[in-house]
């Protein structure tokens, strides 16, 4: 089965509705993650972020994206967008609404200027349909554990990333 999304900008949902569909999809104890800690205290960016409604107008998924930047070993930081969470109620996942979230937020990404995209996820997944990849990921760190070969990045021009460096929230 594969689900008709419709894709409208999350910040037309009331906040508590997003809050409750993250808590459905992930716990509520999602808010000890590392993703959390990387993107703590920046605000979403409502141009990147989306919401899935089903054929009866429920909200059944979200996707949010979060200004965050690599800090190399000499203090520069790089910024990147990160991609995620994407968030799919459980008794609807695995129909299309995840894909479909994703495809819109890559799709509004400025083809001027695309900064590198930065996830945790499944490399497999992610890459195979999105061209996510954990290749040049190896000498980054996180603000808290994570499972290394999850953490990956998508870049137009891989030359331009930093060899290594410390994710963290974009204060620039």
């Amino acid at each position: 089965m594969t689900a008709e999304a419709k894709i409208i900008p999350l910040d037309s949902v009331a906040p508590e509705l997003i809050e409750q569909l993250l808590d459905r999809a992930f716990e509520p104890e999602r808010r000890k993650r590392t993703a959390y800690k990387v993107r703590e205290g920046m605000d979403w960016l409502p141009a990147l972020s989306f919401a899935a409604l089903d054929d009866n107008d429920m909200l059944v998924g979200t996707i949010q994206c979060w200004p965050v930047a690599l800090t190399d070993p000499e203090g520069r930081a790089h910024p990147m967008i990160m991609v995620g969470p994407v968030a799919v109620l459980p008794e609807v996942q695995n129909v299309g609404y995840g894909k479909a979230l994703m495809a819109a937020t890559l799709a509004s990404l400025s083809p001027d200027a695309p900064l590198p995209q930065v996830m945790i996820g499944d490399a497999e997944y992610y890459g195979r349909f999105w061209g996510f990849g954990n290749e040049h990921t190896s000498g980054w760190t996180l603000p808290g554990p994570w499972e290394p070969h999850r953490l990956l990045v998508r870049c137009d021009n891989p030359a331009v990333l930093p060899k290594a460096g410390k994710l963290g929230p974009w204060r620039g």
